[in-house]
């Protein structure tokens, strides 16, 4: 199965025949065994699959988080291929936003620094960083939790806030992977009603990661995977 396109725009993302593989010692595991897709601006797109199906590499290259073994990756009109790490780190500064299962919340921080911090790295000055935050933070709704720190908040505005630093550098995709993964039940329910309403209302391009159905369904397009390839079954 191959993603597909409207072809009424240049997409956010396209990758073409991806391939990774790891060395083990003496054994060579591949990950991707050559996986072609492009995700149009304004898309939610569900990789969907089981543990160890590819779909984390996948996520993580499209990220600028790693390198493909071979294949090619346009993000936002650039060859990812072609980048030195310094590029790559710029990409990912300012064209990605990541939200993980874990939060990664920076624990000295208070809510509203970690928000921030995608556009204070980014050069912004701090008061424009700040009025972003804040604006952010009301819109995921935890605008009452920016002077706590994250020890202090529920699982779910952690989340929530970690949505919140993914966006506020406006950038090109939204990578989540397993972002319901460390919630219960409600909260995780709420997190992707929240992923549903800014892909819907402000235009965000989510790319997620998932092993379960019920998350998978909150997307607008979902690549099943298996064993490194999409499944075409």
């Amino acid at each position: 199965m191959r993603g597909r396109h409207n072809g009424s725009q240049m997409p956010v993302l396209v990758a073409e025949d991806l391939q990774k593989t790891y060395t083990s010692g003496e054994t060579k595991v591949t990950a991707l065994a050559g996986v072609s897709f492009a995700v149009d601006k304004g898309d939610f797109v569900a990789l969907m699959g089981p543990s160890g199906c590819g779909k984390s590499t996948l996520l993580h290259l499209c990220g600028a988080m790693d390198r493909a073994s071979s294949g090619r990756i346009v993000l936002n009109g650039r060859d990812l291929a072609t980048l030195g790490d310094d590029d790559l780190t710029h990409v990912r500064r300012e064209q990605v936003g990541f939200v993980f299962q874990f939060f990664n919340l920076l624990p000295t921080l208070t809510i509203a620094d970690n928000i921030a911090l995608p556009c204070l790295l980014a050069g912004m000055k701090g008061d424009q960083a700040d009025a972003r935050a804040k604006a952010l933070a009301e819109r995921v709704g935890i605008s009452h939790r920016l002077g706590h720190f994250p020890q202090q908040v529920s699982g779910g505005e952690m989340q929530r806030a970690a949505i919140a630093r993914a966006l506020v550098h406006q950038p090109a995709l939204l990578v989540a992977d397993e972002p319901t993964g460390n919630l219960d039940s409600d909260n995780g329910a709420k997190v992707l009603a929240l992923l549903a309403e800014l892909n819907r209302e402000m235009g965000v391009t989510v790319l997620l990661a998932t092993h379960a159905a019920d998350v998978a369904a909150a997307a607008t397009r979902v690549l099943r995977m298996r064993d490194g390839k999409f499944d075409s079954r």
